[in-house]
């Protein structure tokens, strides 16, 4: 798939490792896992492939996510996108990287 970043700091994190903005800081293992699971988005020809992973924990969000979809870069961290599949190859854009709450645990 085509991964494209909605912010900067999201393309700097995994380009370089690192980002100016003090906001989103991460440790460097939550940086290459995030690395490594962006590689794995591009790697994926289509979304169907993803619930393949079952260490992705790939899943549609609902309520006020709705629209978007997630995988899990550890037990308390995962990024968030959207799939935009009208095209030959998917357009993925990642929009966030997400530190999950009690609420998901």
């Amino acid at each position: 798939m085509i991964v494209a970043f909605e912010e900067s700091y999201l393309k700097d994190l995994f380009e370089k490792g690192s980002c100016k903005d003090k906001k989103h800081r991460y440790q460097p293992n939550i940086i290459k896992l995030y690395q490594r699971r962006v590689e794995q988005l591009q790697a994926a020809p289509n979304p169907e492939t993803l619930y393949q992973l079952n260490s992705l924990h790939f899943e549609a969000l609902i309520g006020d996510k709705a629209g978007l979809y997630s995988i899990r870069v550890n037990e308390k961290y995962r990024v968030e996108f959207s799939l935009n599949s009208d095209s030959e190859r998917p357009l993925l854009t990642i929009c966030n990287i997400v530190e999950l709450s009690n609420h998901y645990d």
